[in-house]
């Protein structure tokens, strides 16, 4: 039998279609399935049977006053009995396991795609989206699975009644073959609806979930230009309507639940009837009416669980297609065919579509009035897309995307900051002493940061650190990035969210941290720039000079326009 999750590879998915997706977590354990579905045949065999031994205790024992075999067809039925109820727990235990499995499994899949994604993922897919497929999808996908098991049971029950009912009286038999199906088919019109239903429901709870995190996120902005109201009011429509449409799929939903419970009731009627009829007509025995009763209540347990079923899948399916939505989003780069190794040891990084090299073991800077330009060069030289960049002379594009992470680094302001202490935070891998953290905080110009807080190293922060400011989340980043120690460092604007005095500290302290080693930072500040072995000056997305900050400033007027405003911006000189 497959372990329970978590999985070291929970597999492959297919993700062609939501009921592809479905089929694989059935097929991922496939001895827990057969031995769900074992256990719920035996059960139904069990419940089936019971009817047949009621009639045979009534005509053999009671009316025919004998005591023995009533005792023993009595016998027989605790028998039963016992069986079924242990059938029972075991395949409620077993399903359970199954159920489990699918929803864990659900999880790591999308955690590992999401992984793989990286940054392309939130471009494409809107937290609330992710944080719904976690809390509410993998729950849904894995009802659906409870199928499986139960499913293969109430078949064979139902095949077996009306087995049963058929050699008692052929016109009881045909009404049981017959009316099943048919109850099962009455509700084929409510399924495609809830299906539509729910599908809307899931997309606003998405976006809804989504807006909550937004806000969350930035209460303390919308506070402080008075946006608050506004955004609450917005969220209280967004909401408003998310509950209209929860009353559309509780709706079909409850018809759903009714026709499930109340049509087998009166099928049970209408068998019942009938039967009683026949009695009175001489054609089957009284034993028989009472067996034809036990099987027609019995057929009222796998008429609802089809119904059930029904149900579950529907929501099911509606979960899995937005779980394969992300499934089958691509990352903007993915490994090539056959990888080629990169540079032994530090190499110039060369960008052919602006001309920016990127001297080896220099601290080097982009210096550029277009943020978007330079974005989409650190993106090339990063390998976060697909271009004729190269490291050393070999294509970023040829070698192992891992190879690619390990010895080149983008740290951003937007990179994620992860929940737990301090030290953790910013030594992710846990394996750095404190003297070298010490020194980290040092020339990140983040002592203060540490200080402040109760515990120092130890203090618990929140996800992406929100009680800190814009310009302590800043230098965590930059504590983060120099601790790595990776051969390439590329750091957009690091110092712009933080005084003066901290932007000195900091571009002293990236000198001495990173000395010998490969540093592109992007940036307009003389402070930072100044302390740069080289820069280049990007116009319309070329490098158009290189020299000193000194040099650039005496040889550049457009260089020396950008700098010096950014200078006076700041309050700065050059």
């Amino acid at each position: 039998m497959s372990p329970l999750p978590p999985h070291a590879d929970p597999g492959t998915p297919d993700a062609r279609s939501p009921g592809r997706y479905l089929w694989w977590l059935l097929w991922k354990q496939p001895s827990r399935v057969f031995l769900g579905a074992f256990w719920g045949i035996v059960s139904s065999v069990g419940i089936a049977s019971l009817p047949f031994f009621m009639g045979k205790a009534v005509d053999e024992g009671l009316r025919a006053r004998a005591l023995e075999p009533l005792a023993w067809w009595t016998a027989g039925l605790i028998l039963v009995g016992g069986v079924n109820a242990a059938a029972n727990i075991l395949r409620h235990r077993t399903m359970t396991h199954v159920r489990m499995d699918a929803s864990l499994r659900t999880v790591q899949v999308v955690n590992r795609h999401a992984a793989r994604l990286g940054s392309v993922l939130a471009r494409r897919v809107s937290t609330g989206e992710i944080v719904a497929i976690g809390a509410s999808d993998a729950k849904q996908v894995s009802h659906a699975m409870t199928s499986a098991g139960p499913g293969v049971g109430s078949v064979v029950a139902c095949v077996l009644i009306a087995v049963m009912v058929l050699s008692i009286s052929p016109l009881l038999g045909a009404l049981v073959l017959v009316g099943v199906p048919a109850i099962v088919l009455s509700i084929g019109p409510l399924t495609k609806r809830l299906q539509r239903t729910e599908s809307t429901y899931r997309e606003h709870t998405g976006v809804l979930t989504a807006r909550a995190g937004d806000i969350a996120a930035g209460l303390r902005v919308l506070r402080g230009i008075g946006g608050e109201s506004l955004f609450a009011s917005r969220y209280r429509r967004r909401s408003g309507e998310l509950l209209s449409e929860g009353y559309r799929v509780g709706a079909v939903a409850s018809w759903i639940h009714a026709l499930g419970s109340g049509l087998p009731g009166l099928f049970l009627a209408l068998v019942t009837w009938l039967a009683a009829r026949l009695v009175a007509a001489g054609q089957i025995s009284f034993g028989d009416m009472v067996a034809v009763y036990g099987y027609a209540a019995a057929l009222v347990l796998p008429v609802a669980f089809f119904i059930e079923a029904i149900f579950d899948i529907t929501r099911g399916r509606v979960a899995a297609r937005r779980i394969i939505g992300v499934l089958n989003l691509e990352p903007a780069v993915t490994d090539p065919a056959e990888a080629v190794a990169g540079p032994v040891g530090p190499a110039e990084l060369y960008d052919p579509e602006s001309g920016l090299r990127v001297p080896a073991r220099r601290l080097a800077a982009v210096a550029t009035a277009d943020a978007e330009s330079a974005a989409l060069i650190v993106e090339r030289i990063a390998r976060y897309t697909d271009s004729d960049a190269a490291y050393g002379g070999v294509p970023l594009s040829d070698m192992a995307l891992a190879e690619v992470r390990r010895r080149i680094l983008l740290s951003g302001n937007d990179s994620h900051l992860f929940a737990g202490t301090l030290r953790d935070m910013v030594s992710p891998s846990g394996d750095i002493d404190d003297a070298t953290i010490g020194t980290a905080v040092r020339q990140a110009a983040a002592t203060d940061i540490v200080e402040a807080l109760p515990d120092g190293l130890d203090t618990e922060i929140d996800a992406q650190a929100r009680t800190l400011s814009g310009g302590q989340r800043q230098r965590v980043r930059l504590v983060r990035a120099l601790l790595a120690e990776p051969e390439v460092l590329i750091l957009p604007e690091p110092t712009s969210a933080v005084d003066a005095h901290s932007e000195a500290a900091i571009a002293e302290g990236l000198r001495e941290h990173r000395r010998d080693r490969t540093t592109l930072v992007l940036s307009t500040s003389p402070l930072v720039l100044d302390r740069c072995d080289e820069v280049a000056f990007v116009e319309d997305g070329k490098v158009t000079a290189t020299g000193t900050h000194a040099r650039l400033l005496n040889t550049e007027p457009g260089y020396r326009a950008l700098v010096l405003r950014g200078a006076e911006e700041e309050g700065e000189t050059p």
